[in-house]
This record gives C-alpha cells, structure tokens and sequence, in this order.
C-alpha cells in the first residue's frame, strides 16, 4: 500500500463502529487469517496469563486508559520543559507537577474556574459512538495530545508487558507497564482495539529512529485456544513483510494531521489531530453503563477518579440523544463535591480535614456532611455515589471502597448519618510498599 492507501486504511478503522466492521476491512486487505501479520503482544506466546488477568470491571479497566492519557500529558509539559522526567528536577508528585506545569495552586482542579477545566480538558477526550443502549454495545476513543509514540517505539510502548518505561518517573500513576490491557476482555468477542500514534514533534527525537515523523497504527485481537495451543493469546497487526510476524513492524505513514477528532453533535470525526494518540476499543461491554456517556457513565467515572490530576472532555456521538447534553467535562468527584459544598453540606464548617496513621505512616481524610433536601426523596449522597461510604485514592485514583453499611456497625454509631456522609481517604502520602497491602 501507498501512502495514501495506508492513510485511508487508518481512517476506515478510525471510522469503524462494529467488530464485523473491522474484521471486515482486514478480510478485504487479506490480514486477517494471515499469521505473518498478527505478531504476539508483548512478544510473549503466554500473554493471556498476564492480559486476562487484570480489571474485573470495564469501567475500572476504561479508567488505566483514561490515566494513561493523564501520564502522557505530564510527561510531555515535563519534556517540554527541557527536565528528563526520570531526574531529580522532575516534580516528585503529580500534584507538583500540575502545579509546577499548568500553574494550577496546590495542583488541584478546583483552584481555577470551570472555563479554564474546559480548556484544559480539550487535551484528552472520551467519545461514544456506534450502538445506543438498545442496539447493542457502543465503542469508545480516548484521545490525547501528550508524547505520542513512533511506530518503531510502539512494540516496547504501548505493545509491551513488564517493560519499565514509566517505573523510575514519580509524578506518574500507571507504572506497572500492562499497557491498559484490562480493557480487551470488555471489547466484544474478539477484544478488538485500535491504537494510532504520532510522537508530538516538539520533543526530543532518537536520531536512530526512522520513524520519528511518522503515524503508527495497529489492531489488537484476542485468538481462542487452538492447535497446540492450551489457552488465549493476543496478537497485533503488522505489516506482513517477512514471514516471521515478530520482525514485523506496525503499519506507519506520514501525514501533518488526521480529521480524526469530534466536531459538533453528532459528528465524531472532523477536526484535525496534529501528534499523540488515539485508541479506540470496538463495542465496549460496558455493562450498567450504557446510557449517554455525560449521564451514568460520568458519574461513575468522577467516582473511580475523585481527584483527576487533569480533566477530560467527554463526547457523547452516538445519534439518537438530545444535542444539550452531548459534552461535559470530567473533573473528578473532588471538584464536584467542592463546587456543590454551599448547596448541599450541612454548613460552612465542612467538609472537615484529619490526619490519621496507618501503620507509621500518615494518610489525609476528609469528611463530608450532607444535609437532607427535603423537596425530594433522595438520599443526600445519591447525586455522587452509590453505596460507597468510605473512598480509597492513591493518585487521584480510586484504589477501593468500604460500603456505608460500615457506620451501621455497632463500634462506629453512625447509622443514621449513613445517607448523609461520605469520607474520602488519600493515600499520596503512603510508601509504595504499603500501598501493596
């Protein structure tokens, strides 16, 4: 294929809202039953032991996506300011680092005003498109405009498992290397994902790298168990070049931009992407999710990221759904809590802050006290959660919950308050190995 011809190959996946749709136009370009263009993830033959392994719950599993996007943002101010993000110049925390690189005080989104989230939030999108909630499974594309990747570079990147790219860089949170690939098993029958990547031209290059100007893209799939294989594995397209796949590189093309980003309701893809990446996972088994993305979905999500270090455009695209509550921006429960605290807690005194100990080490807790509304027969929490009392963040990141059934408990006596409170504990400040407990 020509360039053109790779560049049309890469808008069709782009376009694509269906598995059929995708194993449709590989079948056209004889790849998909061609083994010389589907080489091993990670280039491990066992990586199903590894892959099938992660997230239990797809909206968990969307969040490592979401925060991969935050870590690439960061990472690129950090470069963008000539500072190596593995040195000792690099801010130690991700607090520090939004503070330090968008001038945001104390690095928390509830500093500065909800028309500069907005703007801020242009930088990394969530977008539905495909299926409605009765028609089936809708896909979702998250976008950023952080590093980027060369085509070369993706199989120790993004293709990887167990490399230690983001291991020694402190301001980050995904730095167990699995890629996000808990979102596969979520993605229909055949784990179908898209990756497509440029590497934002403004950072630093390896001058051995060909590729460094170029657009890399790639198809994940999951193959079921057969001939002498006991288990699943999970593969991704190459250009089929040489007959081994593994000495096979990803498909690459050089373009200035791609009309790959969302335009106005309900068009999904009009305006131009310059550099870094988009990813999108075909018919997402989102299970209790699938209504507009800025209704169920956006709560759950301000849920699992309370504290987001940096906030996210979401793009409601599948038609059949009112125009007005097509977009919103993602902020994180924190900023929703704090914005809201003169309607709905009890008074000015809340929420109140505590320091307490766990093990020797110091962890931040804060408590909030809703007042009842007596206009409706809501729970005072219902707006925010569902049946967490007590939230767990490491990162910005919800690392777990205790159900408010806790305050019912004889040694604590705050039944009554059950639908009224909520607590939020923060474990930033923990020593990583007692994060593992």
């Amino acid at each position: 294929m020509n360039n053109k011809e790779l560049i049309d190959f890469a808008l069709s996946l782009v376009s694509a809202n269906s598995e059929q749709q995708v194993i449709n136009i590989l079948s056209s370009k004889e790849l998909w039953d061609n083994d010389s263009a589907w080489r091993l993830y990670g280039d491990k033959e066992n990586n199903y032991s590894t892959i099938g392994a992660q997230q239990s719950r797809p909206e968990a599993a969307l969040v490592e996506k979401l925060i991969n996007s935050v870590d690439s943002v960061l990472t690129s101010e950090c470069l963008n300011n000539s500072i190596n993000p593995e040195s000792s110049e690099a801010p130690k925390t991700i607090r520090k680092a939004v503070s330090q690189f968008f001038d945001i005080h104390n690095g928390m989104l509830y500093n500065i005003t909800p028309t500069e989230r907005t703007k801020l939030a242009n930088r990394i999108g969530l977008v539905a498109t495909g299926n409605t909630a009765k028609k089936g499974y809708a896909c979702y594309s998250i976008f950023d405009d952080g590093e980027g990747q060369t085509p070369n570079k993706m199989p120790k990147t993004f293709l990887s498992i167990g490399e230690k790219n983001k291991l020694k860089i402190p301001f980050v949170q995904g730095k167990f290397n699995m890629g996000s690939t808990g979102v596969l098993r979520f993605c229909g029958k055949r784990n179908l994902q898209l990756i497509l990547t440029k590497r934002n031209p403004s950072l630093p290059v390896d001058e051995n790298d060909s590729s460094n100007d170029k657009w890399g893209f790639t198809i994940v799939k999951r193959i079921y168990p057969d001939g002498n294989y006991k288990s699943s594995r999970y593969v991704y397209l190459v250009n089929p070049i040489n007959q081994e796949s593994n000495s096979n590189q990803v498909f690459q093309f050089t373009s200035e931009s791609l009309p790959i980003l969302p335009g106005k309701y309900p068009i999904a893809h009009e305006n131009p992407m310059l550099f870094g990446s988009y990813i999108k996972l075909y018919e997402y088994q989102m299970e209790g999710l699938r209504t507009n993305l800025t209704l169920d979905p956006y709560n759950r999500l301000s849920l699992l990221m309370p504290s987001l270090a940096l906030p996210i455009r979401l793009y409601e695209r599948r038609e059949g759904y009112q125009a007005n509550s097509a977009e919103t921006t993602l902020n994180g429960l924190s900023v929703r809590l704090e914005e809201d605290k003169r309607n709905n807690l009890e008074s000015e005194e809340w929420p109140s802050s505590h320091d307490i100990s766990v093990l020797g080490e110091k962890m931040k807790m804060k408590v909030y006290a809703f007042k009842k509304d007596f206009s409706t027969n809501k729970k005072p929490t219902q707006k925010y959660v569902k049946d967490e009392g007590i939230i767990f963040t490491i990162n910005g990141q919800t690392h777990g919950f205790i159900n408010k059934r806790f305050f019912h408990r004889r040694a604590i006596g705050l039944g009554n308050l059950s639908d009224s409170c909520l607590v939020l504990k923060y474990g930033y400040r923990l020593k990583i190995d007692l994060r593992c407990f």
